[in-house]
């Protein structure tokens, strides 16, 4: 099932535009060299370990491009896959497999990717109340499938855009004049737009989480690049009167300490940015 954030038309916006970058006004190497109508099958490898993703957005590519390439699934996305796997067969025109090839095999890589190392870290974490989150240090124009696999992996999204939350980060309170101007601002923005999002509020200080206390109706406090022990001491002080997240230099050598520490969160932006994608290959060969 998609996420939320993945409906049918932004689907095939995506795909439209991904295709239009990669076609241009035509695949020369295809129409050259291969007869137009030549029946294929191409066959995904699996060249590592790790969980797969991208499989389902695969399929949507395929059949966007020509309704008429069929797909037979062997995995899907979120199993756990060695090298050697085949997860899919696609069968049809030969120039239809061919000429969506590499954006399959791009989207399918990258997701693969961050799946993997988003279930790496949740095992990391296992055992604590904590849910790993994502960012937005995305890839322009691919956040939504970059998100798509973190959920593939077990990790949970944060924010999509600056659209669906408010997020007073730490320039916004300095140009505000302080936490409390700022929730003030938001709140009478809000209601003047006449919309409920919710608010997060990030903090540096002991200091300011008392501050966002005191000014109470939010929803999430940040604790960013916090010590473990005044994490813990904010986690003691906010007492469930909204969600914690912690954020800012987590590693995986730190982040099991900070998810002891009781956060309802902990987001990590090397998710997104930082994860090596997994190789895959597509063999074709001219249908039997």
């Amino acid at each position: 099932m998609l996420p939320p954030y993945l409906t049918p038309s932004t689907l095939r916006a995506f795909i439209s535009s991904a295709l239009a970058e990669d076609i241009g006004e035509g695949d020369h190497s295809t129409r050259a060299a291969v007869p137009d109508r030549a029946e294929a099958e191409g066959r995904l490898l699996v060249k590592g370990d790790g969980i797969l993703a991208g499989a389902e957005l695969a399929e949507y590519i395929f059949k966007q491009y020509d309704p008429g390439l069929r797909v037979q699934s062997f995995l899907k996305d979120g199993e756990e896959v060695s090298k050697g796997d085949a997860a899919f067969l696609v069968t049809g025109k030969a120039r239809s497999i061919l000429t969506t090839e590499r954006l399959v095999l791009n989207c399918m890589q990258r997701m693969s990717g961050i799946a993997t190392y988003t279930r790496q870290l949740c095992r990391l974490i296992e055992g604590t109340k904590a849910h790993l989150m994502d960012t937005r240090k995305t890839t322009p124009n691919f956040r939504l499938m970059e998100k798509w696999a973190v959920a593939i992996g077990g990790g949970s999204n944060h924010r999509i855009g600056l659209y669906d939350m408010v997020m007073l980060k730490d320039n916004h309170v300095d140009m505000a004049g302080g936490i409390q101007p700022a929730i003030r601002s938001t709140r009478q923005y809000l209601a003047q737009i006449g919309r409920k999002l919710r608010i997060e509020v990030e903090t540096r200080t002991l200091e300011e989480v008392r501050q966002v206390l005191d000014a109470g109706g939010i929803d999430v406090i940040m604790l960013d690049n916090m010590a473990t022990d005044d994490i813990r001491k904010a986690v003691e002080m906010i007492d469930g009167k909204c969600a914690t997240e912690a954020s800012g230099g987590i590693t995986e050598s730190n982040l099991r300490a900070i998810a002891d520490c009781g956060v309802d969160y902990v987001s990590v932006g090397a998710l997104t940015h930082s994860a090596k994608s997994m190789d895959l290959s597509l063999k074709v060969r001219l249908a039997q």
